[in-house]
């Protein structure tokens, strides 16, 4: 309050609203000025081939130290002292920290996730207990888009403090099935039927080849772990094209897939030898 005083004590009205004027002039001018050289610094980024999360992460930053510097000219230009004003903002700030600390936190893992690139715009992940497709990395948090469309905002501090599976980090991707047949089946023929079907799909790579491995002798069936390589975009529609053709194809060739059997024996405690009968319990 004394600073104004002072300040209405040297300055007349006329010179008062003049320089009142030019604080306004130099807050617009200033403030598009920093625009243009936010739009510049990004434009000279994205020619570097920057990526884009980096490029808005420090875009936001750099918009808002700009636009804080553009505030104290023009309040500087009134003839009012910035350096206690300085003071106050950084007294403010320290408090303002102390009482956002989770704030800060997603804020540093902000950087942290900028600097090291775990994901980048477009990739699908599994970050922060959400899984979907990456729209931004702000200051604060990190937006994805799930599989059945809807924004999740995640705060970055839950990103970083979690694992971080990125879906779209590699072009290829492997499919993995466990396909399992009778034991009375022929496992040769149960393989190539299955080798068939994989090399007939058109998303399926020959290279890396696929994989057909007898995996386990298990209670109901004998399972075959199957890996056919897909590119990561193909990856769920040609799974379930696979899972489709292996049924239709395995059942034509004569083979079947069980469902899952368990014998069971009933004994007669009446009988001095007990009679041994046996049935089939099936579960779907």
């Amino acid at each position: 309050m004394e600073t104004v005083n002072q300040l209405l004590a040297d300055y007349n009205v006329v010179d008062l609203g003049i320089r009142l004027l030019g604080a306004i002039l130099i807050f617009i001018i200033g403030r598009w000025i920093a625009r243009r050289i936010v739009s510049v610094i990004g434009k000279t980024m994205r020619k570097r081939g920057i990526d884009d999360l980096l490029i808005t992460f420090i875009s936001n930053i750099l918009g808002v130290i700009l636009l804080l510097v553009v505030v104290l000219i023009s309040v500087g230009h009134l003839g009012i002292e910035v350096t206690p004003l300085i003071a106050i903002l950084g007294g403010a700030a320290i408090a303002v920290g102390l009482a956002l600390q989770s704030s800060l936190s997603n804020f540093a893992s902000g950087i942290m996730l900028v600097s090291f690139r775990p994901f980048t715009r477009g990739n699908f992940v599994e970050a922060g207990g959400v899984s979907g497709v990456v729209q931004s990395v702000g200051i604060f948090h990190t937006q994805l888009q799930t599989p059945d469309n809807r924004l999740v905002i995640v705060g970055n501090s839950a990103i970083t403090g979690s694992p971080i599976t990125n879906y779209s980090a590699y072009e290829t991707r492997r499919i993995d099935l466990i396909i399992g047949v009778h034991y009375d089946d022929d496992l040769k023929l149960a393989r190539d039927t299955i080798m068939g079907v994989l090399t007939a799909h058109e998303n399926v790579l020959e290279d890396p080849e696929p994989v057909i491995m007898l995996m386990e002798l298990g209670d109901s069936s004998v399972d075959f772990a199957v890996r056919p390589w897909v590119r990561a975009e193909h990856f769920w529609p040609t799974r379930s094209d696979l899972l489709e053709q292996l049924k239709v194809a395995l059942e034509k060739a004569g083979c079947s897939i069980p469902f899952p059997q368990r014998d069971v024996h009933f004994y007669n405690e009446s009988s001095e030898s007990p009679a041994t009968t046996s049935a089939e319990e099936k579960a779907a």
